[in-house]
């Protein structure tokens, strides 16, 4: 699930560089645009998590505690850390437009 996350937000980012927004702007924009896609699937998979702790036994309940404590934990990654670390690389200039735009090149045909 954390992989599909930070692909669908990556995704979104650069949708949003092709349309020539600036990079803070669309990194701002492809992690709104990418929430309701990214909560959506994962609380769908705790609620499945859920269903199978409760109605479970033995180690069925242990798979199910394990995946709702793994979903968490990548909803959180995905969400805050991701966001995080790429608004670290922006003001520290890790990042600049030319990597970016080498990024995007060829990804639009």
């Amino acid at each position: 699930m954390s992989v599909d996350s930070n692909v669908l937000i990556y995704e979104r980012i650069r949708e949003e560089l092709a349309t020539g927004k600036t990079i803070k702007a669309s990194i701002d924009n492809g992690f709104k645009l990418a929430n309701s896609a990214i909560i959506d699937s994962n609380l769908t998979t705790f609620i499945t998590g859920i269903i199978l702790y409760q109605f479970g036994t033995g180690p069925i309940q242990g798979f199910a505690l394990t995946l709702m404590i793994g979903i968490a934990a990548s909803l959180f990654s995905a969400l805050v850390i991701a966001r995080l670390v790429l608004n670290i690389m922006i003001s520290k200039k890790y990042t600049s437009q030319c990597w970016i735009n080498k990024t995007v090149k060829g990804s639009f045909r």
